[in-house]
Formats: structure tokens, sequence, C-alpha cells
């Protein structure tokens, strides 16, 4: 059977794509893909893409000059975890506090993982988790 390389694309669907740029590109320091009306993607760790994609924009086919898009949607508030250091999580407890992001949760899990949770502007609940989680997953 051939393998699945890894998670490339996490879409999040937003009332204001521009708005959802600037909290994430602001916080997370990423790069900008690519930016339209209907959805701009934000590269994260060089390794997978986060999608930000206008609510309501997405439910008809979208044809492009290599084929056409099938509809989807999506419905919010929503959850993600992106990855992080052990190393860094009082560092991303301090960027989030000069961002004045509130920090709604914290967890120590069983296998010494550790989560913070926070919420975008469209209330989605975003967690940076630390190793240890998942058993043989950084």
């Amino acid at each position: 059977m051939p393998s699945v390389n890894g998670v490339l694309e996490t879409a999040l669907y937003v009332s204001d794509v521009r708005r959802s740029a600037e909290f994430y590109t602001t916080l997370l320091g990423v790069e900008t893909l690519l930016d339209t009306d209907r959805l701009i993607a934000l590269g994260i760790a060089g390794r997978s893409v986060l999608l930000l994609f206008k609510e309501g924009a997405t439910g008809e086919p979208a044809p492009t000059p290599g084929g056409v898009i099938p509809p989807h949607r999506g419905a919010g508030p929503t959850h993600f975890a992106l990855s992080i250091a052990k190393r860094d999580v009082d560092a991303w407890r301090e960027v989030l506090r000069a961002q004045s992001i509130e920090i709604e949760s914290v967890v120590n899990w069983p296998g010494g993982a550790e989560s913070i949770y926070f919420r975008d502007p469209d209330e989605n609940l975003v967690e940076l988790i630390t190793p240890g989680f998942w058993r043989g997953i950084e």
C-alpha cells in the first residue's frame, strides 16, 4: 500500500479572511502563500498550509486552468492544533499575553505533553501542544 506523508492542509472557514490572515501572520510570523478574496493560504513551518476560506465562498465548484475543485463547506467554530517545542511553552505564553490573546486553558497531559488553548477572531479553538500526547508523533 502507498504511504501518506502527512497532513498538508488544514482549512478554517472564517467571516473575514483579511482579519484572520492578519491574526495568524502576526501571531505566528508565517508567510502568505496565496491571497484571494475567497481564500488566503499561510505556510506553516515549511511543512503544511493553513487555508483561510471565506465562509460561504466554497459552496460551488471552482474552475481552475487544471481542473475543477469540488465544492466544500465548513462551519465553525472548530479546533486545530499546532506543534510546539516543550522549551517554547513559556515563550508562547508571553507572545499570547503581549498580543492580548486570552489563554482559555492549559492542560498538562499524562504523557508529558502540555497544551495551551486560545481562540482566534472567529472563535476557532487553537491549541499549541508539545510532544508526548500522541504515541510516536512529535
